[in-house]
């Protein structure tokens, strides 16, 4: 028993504080375009460029008319915004056709706009129905290729029906990727929390977010972290054009960090940043809304296979429940390396409280989260083989589609 905590303990230690040191030189890299320095417009001669807004939304009536509206109420001069209807049997399509006639808000009208700027550049909606599933699509990526498809901006801006912008939001994002010649920008959302068990999971979401994908190495061409966000992927239309369009995502379940993957690989350049509040989203209502969301996703990051989904059910655990397991039962000096990724688990909840609004003390509820992840984990698995498929807002795709389509 000795020797195993020694080795459970050095391991457990040198995965969390190698972990934390990477994150503490990182992150400072990742840039944050709510700062005022990225409060202007892309240095263009000829004008800001064109942005499409792409929301694709099924049963959304309790969110789309708010998000359509922030979206028209956005301070950037050239854009337009696309929302598709996906074969909603609620009052969905209804909404997106009366938020289209209303009278335009009136943005508010920045420091160097004329009166004259602000008419031109006033938004346009336009409203796409679809009454049925192509074959072999899913229904998102179907409605935001069909999107694209029409848009006549030069970036693309996919979104989800439920996120909330802010007015100048659209107008930094750009304003960065074109300084960066960036080709790919993803912003992260602020999660709106309102119950102790959303906080709860988010954060050990996050925690394991930045284990897996360090975001301060997806700007690193060299590296193979990548990034994709439904809520914010901005895309230069050229590049969307030159990995597949969305057709080559048609089955993707996890179609946002998909589409991240396909333009790392491509060798395109990618960049992920922070933006405060620019973007909120409320992802999950309750514990239990965030493990009903993620039944979906879960087996789909393991590719479907149930032999790799019940290794990484083990090593979630291992990771996460045995440093607070081994501190408890280990002797003397055998609790140090536990203790070390002990506390490199909290630093990394304490850096993580400076911007998603978590409290560090969330920490102390780790093994609980991790109790329900790996539960969620197993969840997944078993509902889509138990289905041969997986059920997405009322649809069901077998998992043979979904394995042939996956990227």
């Amino acid at each position: 028993m000795h020797y195993f905590h020694w080795i459970a303990g050095t391991i457990l230690a040198l995965a969390w504080f190698s972990r934390i040191v990477d994150a503490a030189i990182g992150m400072p890299s990742v840039a944050d375009v709510s700062q005022p320095e990225w409060d202007r417009n892309p240095v263009r001669a000829s004008g800001n460029p064109r942005v499409s807004i792409i929301v694709p939304a099924r049963n959304e009536e309790d969110h789309i008319e708010q998000s359509l509206t922030r979206l028209l109420e956005l301070d950037y001069d050239n854009y337009e915004v696309i929302a598709v209807n996906d074969r909603s049997t609620d009052r969905t399509g209804e909404i997106m056709e009366r938020v289209s006639e209303s009278p335009r808000p009136s943005a508010p009208l920045r420091a160097g706009f004329s009166q004259k700027t602000r008419e031109m550049g006033h938004p346009v909606l336009r409203v796409i129905h679809h009454r049925e599933l192509a074959a072999g699509w899913l229904g998102k990526t179907h409605a935001m290729w069909k999107a694209a498809n029409e848009a006549t901006g030069e970036w693309l801006l996919f979104t989800d029906a439920d996120v909330l912008f802010k007015a100048d939001s659209v107008r930094r994002a750009v304003a960065y990727a074109e300084a960066e010649k960036a080709d790919h920008v993803v912003l992260f959302p602020q999660m709106i929390m309102k119950q102790p068990g959303e906080y709860m999971m988010i954060a050990f979401f996050q925690t394991m977010f930045v284990f897996g994908h360090r975001p301060w190495k997806v700007a690193d061409p060299k590296s193979r972290d990548h990034m994709g966000v439904g809520a914010f992927n901005l895309i230069r239309r050229s590049v969307y054009e030159s990995v597949g369009t969305y057709e080559a995502l048609r089955m993707e379940v996890l179609d946002d960090m998909k589409l991240g993957k396909v333009v790392k690989n491509a060798g395109f350049a990618q960049r992920n940043v922070f933006g405060g509040d620019l973007i909120s989203i409320r992802w999950a209502n309750g514990a239990l809304g965030v493990v009903n969301n993620l039944t979906k996703n879960f087996f789909a990051v393991l590719s479907f296979q149930w032999p790799r989904t019940l290794i990484s059910a083990f090593g979630l655990a291992f990771l996460n429940l045995t440093p607070f397991l081994g501190v408890w039962l280990a002797h003397g000096w055998e609790r140090v390396p536990y203790a070390v990724a002990l506390g490199s688990m909290f630093l990394i909840y304490l850096g993580m409280s400076r911007r998603s609004g978590v409290p560090a003390y969330y920490f102390l509820l780790h093994p609980v989260s991790t109790a329900l992840f790996v539960y969620t984990l197993m969840r997944s698995m078993f509902h889509t083989l138990w289905n041969d498929g997986i059920v997405w807002r009322g649809t069901r795709y077998p998992l043979e589609e979904l394995r042939k389509g996956m990227v």
